[in-house]
C-alpha cells in the first residue's frame, strides 16, 4: 500500500508551491494549442440520470466564460486534496468574475467522475468532463505516458476559454501543482 501511493505521487498529483528562486514556471502553449485558438470539436460521454450520454465541446463553450482545468486522474492524492476542491471552494469567487462554468478533464471514465464529483461536492458547481481514452487531451496536447502505472493522462493545466476561444492557458511542469489552481484562474481573470 506504501509502495502504490508513493508512486501516485511520483506519477503526477504531487503537491509543490511557487515558492522558491524563480518561482513558479509554466508552459503557456502546446504543439496542438495556444492562446487565440478555438478548443478542437469533441465529444464527451458524461453520466447524468444514471444514463450515459453526449456533452459535445459546443455545449460546454460556446457563448460562455469557461475556467477548464486538466489532471491527471479522479481519486489521486493533489487531485483530490487540492486541485478539485479548489475549484469548488472558490465557485462563488469564479461566478462573481463571470465566469459561467468550471470543468474539469481528466482521463476517467464517466462513472469514475460522476463517483469523484459526488465525493468532492462538485456536483452542481464544476462539469466533470471524462476523457476516458484521452483523446481530447490528445487534441489539446495535454497528454502523457505514465506507461504501465496508468497509461496515457492528462497534463495539470488551467485554460480560460471564452466563447470557445483559448484566452488563458498555463500548464503545470511534470509532477507540479503550480499554475492550474484556482487562484491561478482568479488572479489572470482579476487583471
Amino acid at each position: 500500500t506504501i509502495f502504490v501511493l508513493v508512486v501516485v505521487l511520483l506519477v503526477g498529483c504531487q503537491f509543490s508551491t511557487c515558492e522558491g528562486e524563480g518561482g513558479c514556471m509554466a508552459t503557456t502553449e502546446t504543439d496542438k494549442l495556444k492562446v487565440g485558438d478555438t478548443v478542437p470539436e469533441h465529444t464527451f460521454l458524461i453520466l447524468k440520470d444514471d444514463n450515459v450520454g453526449p456533452l459535445t465541446t459546443a455545449e460546454v463553450f460556446s457563448g460562455k466564460r469557461v475556467a477548464l482545468f486538466g489532471l491527471p486522474g479522479a481519486f489521486t492524492p493533489t487531485c483530490s486534496a487540492h486541485h478539485l476542491p479548489g475549484f469548488v471552494e472558490d465557485y462563488d469567487k469564479l461566478k462573481a468574475m463571470n465566469v459561467d462554468t468550471i470543468a474539469c478533464l481528466s482521463v476517467n471514465d464517466p462513472f469514475v467522475m460522476a463517483a469523484w464529483s459526488k465525493d468532492q461536492n462538485a456536483d452542481g458547481k464544476v462539469q466533470m468532463l471524462p476523457d476516458g481514452d484521452a483523446s481530447f487531451s490528445a487534441k489539446l496536447g495535454l497528454d502523457f505516458s505514465t506507461a504501465n502505472f496508468g497509461g496515457v493522462r492528462c497534463k495539470r493545466f488551467l485554460a480560460l476559454v471564452f466563447d470557445g476561444v483559448v484566452k488563458h492557458l498555463a500548464i503545470d511542469e511534470d509532477k507540479k501543482f503550480e499554475v492550474s489552481s484556482s487562484e491561478a484562474a482568479l488572479t489572470f481573470l482579476a487583471d
